[in-house]
């Protein structure tokens, strides 16, 4: 489910142990964010944005994700992934390949200030 990504995308992105505090943040209870992550209930659209709008995924992916995960019937999903396709490359996994060239590129600079510092 899209939701669960974004959500586990938002934990990482504030270093947060429990999910607890993502229903702090969201104005949830704890135990809505399990019947979240179990596809039993849904985040509202807001919820949603305010999760995208943190890992810095696109808001209308982030809104297309949402129908896709509340899409009941099989020709609604089918046309919620094919709406979702034209967004491929965008969104979690380029949000993933950012973070790992940051860490690449920090990597020399913080060698380099390791030896001016010692």
């Amino acid at each position: 489910m899209y939701t669960n990504k974004l959500i586990d995308a938002y934990k990482e992105r504030m270093n947060y142990v429990q999910y607890k505090q993502i229903a702090h943040d969201l104005g949830v209870s704890p135990q809505m964010i399990t019947e979240v992550r179990k596809g039993r209930t849904y985040l509202n659209e807001n919820q949603i944005l305010m999760l995208a709008d943190v890992v810095g995924e696109d808001k209308e992916k982030a809104l297309v994700g949402l129908a896709l995960d509340k899409a009941k019937s099989d020709e609604a999903q089918t046309l919620w992934n094919s709406i979702a396709k034209k967004y491929n490359g965008h969104g979690l996994t380029s949000i993933s390949m950012a973070c790992g060239a940051i860490a690449l590129y920090l990597e020399p600079l913080q060698q380099c200030v390791l030896s001016i510092l010692c």
